[in-house]
């Protein structure tokens, strides 16, 4: 009898657990402007912005064209065009992606995540969600911040400043 109690409520708290992280991971979707299904991003994005921006994948180091803009202009979120950083807050790091040491207020967000094995600050699109890159510690005064950015998940407006 002990047993079959035991049983019932080890079961009943890992149901209980899973129903929490659903409704914690339902409330944080529910936290950006745009909000839209798996299927309506994977229609709008290609393949490997849908990977980056949804499923936090990390693309191939040097593969952007975007570690080579100049000139003045805007990086913006690639799924739904939120501004991000201006070019003149970019910089070489020589980690292989696009750097910048400062975003423009209120178009990030961000989290954490721990998927190599230790806690890393995750940046996120604060319009739409959409993941990224990683923000570390290692950047250029007057921040200090170093903002790895996923070059495939954002697009470049050039301004005629």
């Amino acid at each position: 009898m002990r047993k079959l109690l035991f049983i019932m409520l080890a079961t009943f708290s890992l149901i209980s657990c899973k129903g929490n992280a659903q409704d914690e991971k339902a409330q944080k979707k529910q936290q950006f402007e745009i909000s839209k299904s798996e299927s309506e991003w994977k229609k709008e994005l290609t393949d490997e912005e849908f990977k980056v921006l949804r499923k936090s994948a990390t693309e191939r180091p040097f593969s952007s064209d975007l570690l080579t803009v100049k000139g003045n202009g805007t990086f913006t979120c690639a799924a739904c065009g939120n501004e991000l950083y201006e070019n003149k807050y970019k910089f070489e790091s020589g980690t292989g992606w696009p750097s910048f040491d400062r975003a423009i207020e209120g178009g990030v967000d961000f989290g954490s995540d721990s998927k190599l094995g230790y806690q890393r600050d995750e940046v996120h699109c604060a319009k739409c969600g959409g993941h990224l890159g990683h923000v570390f510690n290692d950047g250029p005064k007057p921040t200090g911040k170093r903002h790895c950015i996923n070059g495939v998940a954002m697009d470049f407006e050039a301004t005629n400043k």
